[in-house]
């Protein structure tokens, strides 16, 4: 049976006895019913994870004891910034579930012209702490112990003139270029990706004026949350740590 993954950002080493933050521990005493003695798997996102047991349960929490550290890391060697035209509701959160998931270091949320979603200065702040903690559960889940960051969200003109990667691509349907037939060796990678109604054609040609290569993913039209978990499946595949499949 798998034991919890819990992320904490405070510092952990072996024998130390920790406190659990109020979410962590009312998941374990609450939702998982958890009981003292029961071990589980402690990280911080500053590399590798913590075995722990659980020592008390109280109505102030969980407490743990620290029993020994390992260096496992489930990292990609290629690093991943996912600029997302950002999607309406739920459709984001699932975004960036799977882009953690499958291995994305950042997210960035772009404003784009068909971008149909408007943040004030308080409801972004409230937005950008709710994707963080996907991405932090999504590392609960996956198994990752460095935990990626969505940025603020952003202009796409500005984002363009702070990126920097070794290759840029940019999705379109309207191209024929396909990734099996670019010879390219790198280490990091920007996937440009529209919102529900896509990039416009000006924003595509800016993408490509700024060095971006036009991706085609297919025949078919997808949308958005598809066409994202495709081309990082993609690129993982040709570049990352999902070529040996």
């Amino acid at each position: 049976m798998s034991i919890s993954r819990i992320y904490q950002l405070i510092p952990l080493q072996v024998s130390a006895r920790v406190r659990l933050d109020e979410k962590a521990s009312h998941h374990l005493a609450r939702v998982l019913r958890a009981k003292v003695g029961e071990k589980l798997t402690l990280f911080n996102g500053e590399g590798g994870e913590y075995l722990a047991r659980i020592t008390q349960i109280d109505k102030k929490g969980v407490e743990v004891e620290v029993l020994q550290f390992s260096e496992r890391e489930a990292e990609s060697p290629l690093t991943i910034h996912l600029a997302q035209g950002i999607a309406r509701g739920e459709k984001m959160d699932f975004i960036v579930q799977k882009a953690v998931e499958l291995g994305v270091n950042n997210i960035i949320p772009l404003i784009t012209e068909r971008c149909n979603v408007r943040f004030d200065e308080g409801r972004e702040e409230k937005r950008l702490a709710h994707w963080q903690s996907v991405v932090v559960s999504a590392c609960e889940q996956s198994g990752r112990n460095r935990v990626p960051r969505v940025l603020p969200p952003v202009r796409l003109e500005k984002w363009f003139s702070e990126i920097e990667v070794d290759v840029g691509f940019v999705l379109s349907p309207h191209v024929q270029v396909k990734l099996s037939s670019i010879a390219i060796d790198c280490k990091s990678v920007a996937l440009l990706i529209g919102p529900e109604g896509g990039l416009s054609e000006q924003e595509i040609e800016m993408a490509m004026r700024k060095g971006f290569l036009p991706l085609n993913l297919g025949p078919r039209v997808l949308r958005t949350e598809t066409a994202t978990l495709a081309a990082v499946t993609m690129v993982q595949g040709w570049l990352g740590d999902m070529n040996h499949i």
